[in-house]
C-alpha cells in the first residue's frame, strides 16, 4: 500500500516551523482507500507570504487540532505503507519530527513522484506539482491545499505506475538504492558517476552554477552523506533544495583534493561554502627583544603596517611552526610564549632549552639560534612531491618554487628530468594561498621521503 501524502507549513524547514495543513490518502495501486485530511494549529503566527500562498489564514487554523491531537492517527495510517510525495523529503522530514515530537518514530520507505516523473516522463520544461499536472493533463483543484496537491499526486503516481515498463519504482524501493536520499532535482546519474576515489566534487543549482565546492578521500561516499541524515535544519533543507545536479574532478591524492578544493573555492566563490573565504593569513609570528636582551617569538593577529616574520591563516598553524623551530633549534617554550605557566621549564626538562629563561645561558648564544630559526622560515626552496598517480603509468607532482605553490599535475612514471623546467611542462599552475601553504609545510614535515629538492 501507498500513502500519498501532502502538507502545508508555515516555512520551509522543519525545524522551528510548524504543520498547518495535512492529507494523507491510502492508494493500493488502483483506488484510494483510505483518506484522512485537517487542518492543524501550528501553534504559531502563519506568515502572510504563505497565508497568500496556501489561503490558509490564523482564522482557520485557530479551533484546528494540534498535531500532537492527530499523531496517534496520522502515525497509524502511515505505518507500513509507502510514504510517496512529490518532493518527498521535504513532507517525511515534517512529518516525521511532528511524529517525534509525540513519542512516534516513523521509518517507512520512500517514493519521490520528482525523480520517479523525471525517469518516467522523461524531457518536460518543468517537473513542478502545477507544471507537470498541465503537461499531463491531470486536473488540479485546490493549488496549494493539501487535499488538492494529494489528490493530484495521487493521479500522478497511478500514471506512473502505468507507464514504469523499466521497473524505476521497484529500483527506488530497494535499501541500497539513492533515490529515496538524493534531492529530487539531482538525476541519479549523476552520483552514480561518481569515483570512490579521491577528488573535488561540486553542485549546480539550476543554472548550472557552483554553489559548494568539497574535497574528499572517498567522493562516492562524501557525497552521499550530504544528503543521507535528512536533517530537519534550515540549513540543510535550504542548501539540499538549490543543488539541481553534481560533478567531479578526481584527483590520485588527498593532498592534491585539497589543494584542489581550496583553488576551487576561492575561484568560483561558492554560496554555501563558509570556510575558506576568510581574509588570508590572519596570523603572524613576530620577534622582539626583551629586557633582558633575549630574542622572542610571539603569534600575534597581522596589523596594519605590521611586519611578521612569517604568517598563517589559523593560529594553531603557529604554534606548530613555534614547536618545530623550538625542537630544531634549541628555543625555550617560555621564550616563544608556549608554556606560560610558572611551572618548569618544559624545554629544560626535554633537553631542548639551554636554560634562558632563567638567564643560565647568555642572550648572544642564545639568539643566534633564533636567527637561524627566522632564517629557516624565509629560506624559499624549490621542491616537488612525489606520489601515486591516477593510474600505474604515472605519478602525481606537486610543484613548489621559490616557496611559493606553482601547481600540480601528473608526470610519467620513469621521468627522471628533475628540473623545474622539464617538470613545468606537466603542472597545470595553480594560485596559491594561506591555507595550500600550511597543507604543504605540514606535510612535509610529516612525510619528508616524498620530497624531492630541484636544483638552482
Amino acid at each position: 500500500m501507498y500513502a500519498i501524502v501532502d502538507i502545508e507549513t508555515t516555512g520551509s524547514y522543519a525545524a522551528g516551523n510548524g504543520i498547518i495543513e495535512v492529507s494523507i490518502q491510502v492508494f493500493d495501486g488502483e483506488n484510494v482507500i483510505e483518506k484522512f485530511e485537517s487542518l492543524v494549529n501550528p501553534g504559531q503566527k502563519i506568515p502572510r507570504y504563505i497565508q497568500a500562498f496556501t489561503g490558509i489564514t490564523n482564522e482557520m487554523v485557530t479551533d484546528a487540532p494540534y498535531f500532537e491531537e492527530i499523531a496517534e492517527k496520522v502515525y497509524t495510517i502511515l505505518q507500513g505503507n509507502i510514504f510517496v510525495a512529490h518532493n518527498v523529503n521535504f513532507d517525511y522530514s515534517f512529518v516525521k519530527n511532528h511524529l517525534q515530537l509525540y513519542g512516534y518514530t516513523l521509518n517507512t520507505k520512500k517514493l519521490c513522484t520528482v525523480r520517479l516523473s523525471r525517469q518516467i516522463f522523461p524531457g518536460y520544461p518543468s517537473y513542478s506539482l502545477g507544471n507537470l499536472c498541465h503537461s499531463l493533463g491531470i486536473d488540479l483543484e485546490n493549488r496549494h491545499r493539501a487535499g488538492g496537491d494529494a489528490a493530484a499526486t495521487v493521479t500522478l503516481f497511478k500514471l506512473l505506475l502505468q507507464n514504469d515498463t523499466n521497473d524505476h519504482i521497484t529500483a527506488s524501493l530497494k535499501r541500497n538504492s539513492k533515490e529515496q536520499t538524493l534531492p529530487p532535482n539531482v538525476p541519479k546519474a549523476h552520483f552514480d558517476a561518481l569515483p570512490s576515489t579521491p577528488g573535488v566534487y561540486y553542485f549546480h543549482d539550476s543554472k548550472g552554477k557552483v554553489v559548494y565546492v568539497g574535497k574528499a578521500k572517498d567522493i562516492k561516499k562524501r557525497v552521499n552523506s550530504h544528503f543521507s541524515n535528512n536533517s530537519d535544519s534550515k540549513q540543510k533543507q535550504n542548501f539540499v533544495r538549490h543543488v539541481h545536479a553534481i560533478s567531479f574532478q578526481a584527483t590520485a591524492t588527498e593532498l592534491m583534493a585539497a589543494i584542489l578544493e581550496s583553488t576551487e573555492i576561492k575561484r568560483l566563490w561558492p554560496s554555501f561554502n563558509n570556510a575558506q573565504k576568510k581574509p588570508e593569513d590572519v596570523y603572524g609570528i613576530f620577534v622582539y627583544e626583551d629586557q633582558a636582551g633575549y630574542m622572542r617569538l610571539a603569534i600575534e593577529k597581522k596589523r596594519k603596517n605590521s611586519n611578521p616574520i612569517y604568517t598563517f591563516h589559523y593560529k594553531v598553524d603557529g604554534h606548530g611552526v613555534i614547536r618545530k623551530l623550538m625542537k630544531e633549534f634549541d628555543l625555550c617554550p617560555k621564550l616563544c610564549f608556549m608554556q606560560t605557566d610558572n611551572d618548569d621549564c618544559q624545554g629544560m626538562i626535554e633537553n631542548h632549552c639551554h636554560g634562558a629563561c632563567e638567564k643560565k645561558e647568555a642572550p648572544k648564544a642564545y639568539n643566534d639560534r633564533v636567527l637561524q630559526a627566522i632564517a629557516s622560515l624565509t629560506s624559499r626552496p624549490s621542491y616537488i612531491v612525489l606520489d601515486k598517480g591516477l593510474n600505474d603509468e604515472e605519478v602525481s607532482c606537486i610543484m613548489v618554487v621559490k616557496g611559493s605553490f606553482f601547481g600540480m599535475g601528473y608526470l610519467p612514471k620513469n621521468f627522471d628530468t628533475i628540473t623545474e623546467e622539464a617538470i613545468a611542462e606537466y603542472i597545470k599552475p595553480y594560485k596559491e594561498n594561506s591555507y595550500i601553504r600550511t597543507l604543504l609545510n605540514t606535510y612535509i614535515n610529516n612525510f619528508p621521503d616524498q620530497i624531492k629538492h630541484l636544483p638552482g
